[in-house]
């Protein structure tokens, strides 16, 4: 059972998506990631000078632990019965653990 409390939803079949309006670029979504999704992205705009990125969304596996430790409630992973996630790869582990070593930034300057 998935512990969403928000009603909007993407206009796309995504596993997860940000409401950037209540997110304050903590980064917590990212350092609980275990498949390294999520990342930080410089954004000049931003009033931290970063914001959460889903780099890697077919490696989302909706263990849902971005969402369960996000304070402001702006991350959110769609339900199991409406989305297929992936399996947990030694890929992803090793993405999410490069990920946090390069605090917790996006691991190429193209990012998404």
């Amino acid at each position: 059972m998935s512990a969403t409390f928000h009603t909007e939803k993407p206009a796309e079949d995504v596993p997860v998506w940000v409401n950037k309006h209540n997110c304050k670029a903590c980064d917590i979504c990212v350092s609980v990631c275990p498949a390294g999704v999520l990342a930080m992205v410089y954004d000049p705009s931003s009033v931290l000078g970063a914001n959460i990125s889903i780099q890697y969304p077919d490696s989302c596996i909706g263990c849902l632990e971005c969402e369960l430790s996000c304070p402001d409630f702006a991350i959110y992973v769609a339900d199991r019965k409406e989305h297929k996630f992936a399996k947990l790869s030694d890929e992803a582990k090793k993405r999410q653990e490069a990920i946090v070593a390069n605090n917790y930034m996006a691991l190429d300057e193209g990012a998404k």
